[in-house]
C-alpha cells in the first residue's frame, strides 16, 4: 500500500473525527457522526488501505453500535434485488465456465478478434455496447460476457497477473456498464432518475429522445476514449498460435441446453418491460435451475468456489451507503450545501452545464450513482429556477453526472465485474481517475456543445 494512500486515510479519519465533533453544515449530532462514518468507509474502499468488504462490515457495525440506524435498515441492502443479480451473475459465469461453453464461444468469437490485442479490446467492448440495448441489467451483461472474454484471454496466452488479461477484465467490466448510461431502461441509476421525475414532476423521457441526447457523447466518443486508455495502460500482445484445449467437464449437448437456458434468460430480461418481472427474479430462476447437482451445470464444489462472499459484502455495503445517506437527510444537506456554492446564474449556460454536472459527480460519491438521482432531482425545480434551464434539461445533467465514476464503488457492477474475471479493483481505479479527468475537461464541453445544437439549453 502505498504511502499517499495511508496518508489519505488518516486524513479522512482525521476530517471524520472534527465532523463528528463540530457537527458542520447544521447537522444534528447522529448526522454528524453518521457522515464521518461515511467519510470513513469511502476512505477505505477508495485507498484501498483494507480490503472493500473491510468496509462495509465497519459500516454496518458503526451503524449498528453507534445506534445510527435500525438493523432493518442497514441489512435492507441484502434484500435488494442487486445482491441477487450478482449471485446469478456468479452462478451463471460458473456455469459457462464449468461446462466449457465459454472456451467453446471464446473458439467461435477468436477468429473475428485474434488479429492483435487491439482487436481483442475493441471486440469486447463492441460486444458489451451492442448488449446494452438488449439486456437491462449491467451485472447479466458482466454475467455473460466476461466467462467468454476470460476465456479467450486465455486462449491469446494472456494469463493470471499479466497486464493484458487485466485489460480485459477492465474492458468487459466497463464495456458492459458506462455505455449504458446512455440507454435509458439499461441500468439502476436511469431507471431510479426516471421513476423519481415521473413521481414528482410528471415528466415521461422518451426512449429515443434520451438516446440521442446522450449516446453520442457518453456511449460513443466515452467508448472510444475508454479503448484507448485501456491499450496504454494495460499494454499486451496475443499469441496468435496458442491452441484451446481446455473445454470443461461437459460435452456439446450439456453445453447446448445451457446455451438454451441462457437464450431463455437473455429473452426474459430483454423483455421485462413486457412480463414485468424483474432482471433479478429472472436471474434467481436461472440460477435454481443451473444450482440442480443432478443437472451437473455448478455442482456444489464449483458453487463453493465460484460465489464470492466479500464481493457480496461488498456491494452490500455500497448499497447500504446509500440508502443510509439517504435516509438521514446527509444527502439533501451536501446537495443543498453544493447548490448555494455553485455559480450557477440564468445566462451563463457553460458555467450552469458544468456545474450542474460537477454536482451530480459529487453527489454520488458519497450516495453511489443510484442514490444519486434519488437526492437530486427534488432540488430540479429550483435549479432549474437559478439556471434558467428547462427542468428536463436540468434532470438530464444528472446523467453526466452519475455516469462520471471517479472510485469504482459509485457503481457496483464495476466491483462485480472484475470480481467474476478474478480481477483485482485497483487498476480499475487508475482508469476511472483518468477517464473522469478526461471526461470533465474535453467530453463535458463537447456534450454542452451537443445539447446546444439540439437545442435543449
Amino acid at each position: 500500500m502505498t504511502r499517499a494512500s495511508n496518508l489519505i486515510f488518516i486524513l479522512a479519519v482525521i476530517l471524520a473525527a472534527w465532523a463528528a465533533i463540530a457537527q458542520p453544515a447544521g447537522m444534528t449530532g447522529a448526522q454528524a457522526t453518521t457522515f464521518g462514518v461515511v467519510l470513513i468507509t469511502l476512505a477505505i474502499w477508495g485507498t484501498g488501505v483494507m480490503p472493500g468488504y473491510v468496509g462495509s462490515t465497519f459500516l454496518f457495525a458503526a451503524l449498528i453500535l453507534g445506534d445510527l440506524a435500525t438493523p432493518q435498515e442497514v441489512f435492507s441492502s441484502f434484500s435488494s434485488t442487486a445482491i441477487w443479480l450478482v449471485v446469478a451473475g456468479f452462478v451463471i459465469g460458473a456455469a459457462i465456465t464449468h461446462s466449457g461453453l465459454g472456451a467453446r464461444m471464446g473458439a467461435i468469437a477468436r477468429p473475428h478478434l485474434s488479429k492483435s490485442y487491439a482487436t481483442l479490446i475493441i471486440g469486447l467492448m463492441v460486444l458489451g455496447m451492442m448488449l446494452g440495448f438488449v439486456m437491462p441489467s449491467s451485472l447479466g451483461r458482466a454475467a455473460v460476457l466476461v466467462p467468454v472474454g476470460m476465456a479467450l484471454a486465455d486462449a491469446f496466452g494472456l494469463g493470471k497477473g499479466t497486464k493484458g488479461r487485466t485489460g480485459v477484465a477492465i474492458i468487459i467490466a466497463i464495456g458492459t456498464n458506462m455505455p449504458s448510461f446512455a440507454i435509458l431502461p439499461s441500468n439502476i441509476p436511469n431507471i431510479i432518475l426516471s421513476g423519481v421525475a415521473e413521481q414528482s414532476f410528471d415528466i415521461h423521457f422518451s426512449y429515443s429522445d434520451y438516446l440521442l441526447l446522450h449516446y453520442p457523447v457518453l456511449g460513443l466518443l466515452k467508448s472510444a476514449l475508454i479503448i484507448g486508455l485501456v491499450l496504454y495502460f494495460f499494454p499486451a500482445q496475443v499469441e496468435a498460435n496458442v491452441i484451446q484445449t481446455e473445454h470443461g467437464t461437459a460435452g456439446k449437448e450439456r453445453q447446448t441446453i445451457l446455451m438454451a437456458i441462457l437464450l431463455l434468460t437473455l429473452g426474459l430480461w430483454a423483455t421485462d418491460q413486457l412480463h414485468e418481472i424483474n432482471a433479478a427474479w429472472v436471474g434467481l430462476g436461472a440460477s435454481l435451475v443451473l444450482m440442480v447437482p443432478q443437472l451437473g451445470f455448478v455442482p456444489p464444489p464449483v458453487f463453493k468456489s465460484s460465489v464470492d462472499f466479500s464481493m457480496l459484502l461488498f456491494v452490500a455495503g455500497a448499497l447500504t451507503l446509500g440508502t443510509i445517506v439517504q435516509s438521514s437527510g446527509l444527502g439533501d444537506i451536501i446537495a443543498t450545501q453544493a447548490f448555494t456554492v455553485l455559480p450557477l446564474k440564468a445566462g451563463q449556460d457553460f458555467m450552469n452545464f458544468i456545474s450542474l454536472s460537477l454536482l451530480g459527480t459529487g453527489t454520488s460519491i458519497f450516495t453511489t450513482a443510484p442514490g444519486a438521482p434519488a437526492v437530486l432531482t427534488p432540488l430540479a425545480a429550483d435549479l432549474a429556477e437559478a439556471t434558467g434551464f428547462s427542468l428536463t434539461a436540468v434532470l438530464m445533467t444528472q446523467v453526466i453526472g452519475f455516469s462520471t465514476v471517479i472510485f469504482p464503488y459509485q457503481v457496483g457492477p464495476l466491483i462485480v465485474a472484475m470480481g467474476l474475471a478474478g480481477e483485482k479493483t485497483r487498476p480499475l481505479l487508475k482508469l476511472t481517475v483518468t477517464v473522469s479527468i478526461i471526461t470533465l475537461l474535453a467530453l463535458v464541453p463537447l456534450d454542452f456543445l451537443w445539447w446546444k445544437l439540439l437545442g435543449v439549453i
